[in-house]
């Protein structure tokens, strides 16, 4: 029988995530609006793409040392201290102009989120056992799509309203309010291990080196689900959905008599996605508790994906108007089920250091994709492109299947 969650990992989880959620407020919002607000921030059009992706670049860098300190000193400071770190590198953007304070702040934000999404996704992982895991790492995915999509909405309202200062001092207001709330709320979640005494996959009797060895595939294909998922979906589609649509559609469309241009269309794209997602991950997640095997759950949230990136490799506005939501659907099962996946593969206590690696994986994919996508358009064109994430996706389920047969 599966053993249900404690009141435990639920008094955790709350915290955790609202921080989380709360800190993506001033990221998301920057990434909204710094486009059109290069005047206001004092930067040239040109500094926006660097600045943009300065904090990802960094976290490469971050993420294994920050992995190791996680193992080694207390989680709930260390996450804690990343939320407050948070809040400053959105100050920043709030009180200063020009591109070297940005820079700075883009930097700090780098470090932040490292410790901020590898500490929680380590110790949601910890707190939670096996039979519960999928469900409670997918309720936290769930706050990360929710501080993503909600960021950049709430950044692009408050900036047409308040102006680009007055919209990054509320999104710091609010991840300080975050940070506040966990250094009140969160508890010292050592204590709280359920010390589950394997890993899946290492129950049956036998030679332990065998036991260790047969886990390697399962490892290495988590981490190429979460790589490959980060590369066509945050990489590729994210960065040329809106030569797409304009490709597709035109400029400007006409929709219930209102002309939407294309930039707003691909806003709403990209929310719409971003809350599907949000739903996607716990109830994926919760379905592979339930499941012989999570690799079956894995291999069935890839088939939206496959479906959605061949609709858009060649078809039409309505192809267009399905695949993207099918995209995220698989995105959102994705992003879960590996970072769930790397928890029941790892021995408590070095989960922090897997899973910084888990994410380094993730930042590279996402950091070549779009330069990745820009070179090959010119060779398969867009088209081209996205059968290629469609073939991605495809091996990916190959792959599943095969474990889900394994056992």
């Amino acid at each position: 029988m599966k053993a249900k969650a404690t009141p435990s990992a639920l008094r955790v989880l709350l915290p955790v995530g609202i921080g989380t959620c709360l800190s993506l407020m001033g990221d998301a919002s920057l990434y909204a609006v710094l486009p059109t607000q290069t005047h206001a921030a004092g930067v040239t059009v040109g500094v926006v793409g660097i600045l943009l992706s300065a904090n990802r670049f960094i976290r490469v860098v971050l993420n294994g040392p920050t992995g190791v300190l996680y193992k080694r000193f207390s989680r709930r400071r260390l996450f804690v201290l990343s939320l407050f770190i948070g809040a400053l590198s959105t100050a920043i953007y709030a009180l200063t102009t020009g591109f070297w304070p940005l820079l700075v702040g883009r930097l700090l934000w780098g470090l932040s989120w490292s410790g901020i999404w590898i500490g929680g996704n380590t110790i949601v992982a910890e707190v939670s056992h096996e039979g519960v895991r999928g469900r409670w790492m997918g309720f936290y995915q769930g706050f990360f799509f929710l501080g993503a999509a909600g960021g950049a909405a709430a950044g692009g309202l408050l900036t047409d309203g308040i102006g680009y200062h007055g919209a990054m001092g509320v999104a710091a207001s609010l991840t300080l309010a975050g940070a506040l709330l966990a250094l009140i709320g969160l508890p010292e979640v050592e204590r709280l291990d359920y010390g589950e005494p394997s890993p899946v996959g290492c129950r049956a009797p036998g030679n332990p080196r065998r036991q260790v060895l047969s886990l390697a595939p399962a490892a290495a294909a988590a981490f190429a689900l979460y790589g490959v998922n980060r590369l066509v979906v945050a990489g590729i589609l994210n960065s040329t959905l809106g030569l797409l649509l304009e490709g597709r559609l035109g400029a400007q469309i006409e929709i219930g008599g209102q002309v939407v241009g294309v930039a707003t269309l691909t806003g709403a794209a990209l929310g719409l996605s971003t809350l599907i997602a949000m739903v996607s991950a716990p109830v994926m997640g919760t379905l592979s508790d339930r499941a012989a095997t999570r690799w079956s759950v894995v291999a069935g949230g890839l088939l939206p994906g496959i479906a959605g990136f061949g609709l858009l490799a060649g078809g039409g506005p309505l192809a267009i108007l399905v695949g993207v939501p099918l995209t995220a659907l698989a995105s959102g099962s994705n992003q879960c089920l590996s970072t769930t996946l790397t928890g029941d593969l790892t021995a408590a206590g070095e989960r922090s250091k897997r899973l910084g690696m888990l994410f380094t994986v993730g930042d590279l994919a996402s950091a070549v994709g779009p330069p990745l996508a820009y070179a090959l358009i010119p060779v398969v064109g867009l088209g081209g492109g996205y059968a290629l994430g469609a073939a991605a996706f495809a091996s990916m389920a190959v792959a599943a299947l095969w474990l889900a047969l394994r056992g």
